[in-house]
């Protein structure tokens, strides 16, 4: 497959260095509009690749594209990559938008294209375990998941300067989301937010709260009030930092996954008595980024273009959706 890549900066370097270790993708071209940092990226990063500013050349020489430009503008290369046939793997957020995320997805498998989010841990060996575990009954029902993500950063750098797209929530709430929205589902009755400003205005610090109700207000009450079953809860923090664990709550017991557990290498499952652990170990190499090229690779190779990250994705999207509005006002 001759990848392109789209974009230069942070996570377009990790990523060269983790595709070495994927087989059935080269990266063959990247572009930036600047000719300049195309043609640095690829002297900086040894690469056997053709550098771009023109983005119809740049398609022609590419079979599949990798998005890793800043959130804003993600949207606009997927459509576009996809209007010229290419598969596609983009950064997350891939879409702050409900509507826009459907119409990806929608013109992806309209045009038999695979579109994917690039969410390493959910393709990571750890995740998969992990909901090997829940999906199993051991916890019992799952009843309440909490995720965080911190990490302190410079007060100037793309997180903070990017107001429009920038912050917390936005640059790592895709991972919090992640196991909610698996664990608990996409079909949530209620979301609240709870952020701290950093000083640029956008979000430092901030906590996102999901409801599940009992919408089938099947316990015999009588008195129209809905009935809290359910409870997610994702943190994520440029500015304060807290510890990056997951916790998913069920009626038998928990799973405990220890920070960082995003680049989750051990977890516990614990229960009632204390002296019962069950403990698992996982694989975890580099940085991740691998196993979402893998999986990439395998779905393009096997043309398969039903797309089971739609629903978390575009539920995700709404959410940002919502978060970004609110905070406008």
């Amino acid at each position: 497959m001759r990848l392109g890549i789209i974009g230069t900066g942070r996570i377009a370097k990790r990523a060269v260095k983790e595709l070495s270790f994927v087989d059935g993708i080269a990266v063959t071209a990247v572009l930036n509009p600047n000719l300049d940092h195309a043609e640095k990226f690829i002297e900086d990063n040894g690469m056997n690749a053709k550098a771009f500013s023109d983005i119809s050349e740049f398609a022609d020489a590419i079979d599949a594209v990798y998005v890793a430009s800043p959130h804003g503008i993600h949207v606009s290369y997927v459509s576009q990559m996809l209007a010229d046939g290419k598969h596609v793997i983009c950064e997350k957020p891939m879409c702050v938008s409900e509507i826009e995320a459907k119409e990806l997805f929608d013109m992806a498998f309209d045009k038999k294209l695979v579109l994917m989010e690039a969410v390493k841990t959910e393709f990571a060996p750890g995740f998969k375990k992990i909901s090997e575990v829940v999906e199993s009954g051991v916890i019992g029902e799952v009843v309440d998941v909490e995720a965080a993500f911190t990490r302190l950063s410079e007060p100037h750098g793309r997180e903070f300067d990017d107001t429009e797209f920038g912050g917390s929530f936005t640059e790592f709430g895709t991972y919090c989301l992640l196991p909610v929205m698996r664990f608990l589902g996409t079909d949530y009755s209620d979301v609240r937010f709870m952020s701290i400003p950093a000083e640029s205005g956008v979000d430092g610090y901030s906590k996102v709260v999901f409801t599940y109700e009992d919408k089938s207000n099947g316990t015999g009450r009588d008195d129209g009030i809905s009935v809290i079953r359910k409870i997610g809860t994702a943190k994520t923090g440029l500015t304060a930092k807290s510890e990056g664990q997951l916790l998913i709550s069920g009626t038998k017991g928990y799973v405990l996954v220890p920070s960082p557990w995003w680049l989750t290498k051990y977890f516990e499952v614990r229960y009632e008595d204390p002296t019962k652990i069950d403990k698992y170990e996982c694989e975890f190499l580099g940085d991740g980024l691998r196993y979402e090229f893998t999986e990439f690779e395998r779905r393009v190779s096997c043309g398969e273009v039903a797309n089971s990250q739609r629903d978390e994705a575009v539920a995700r999207a709404r959410v940002f959706e919502k978060f970004l509005s609110g905070r406008e006002h």
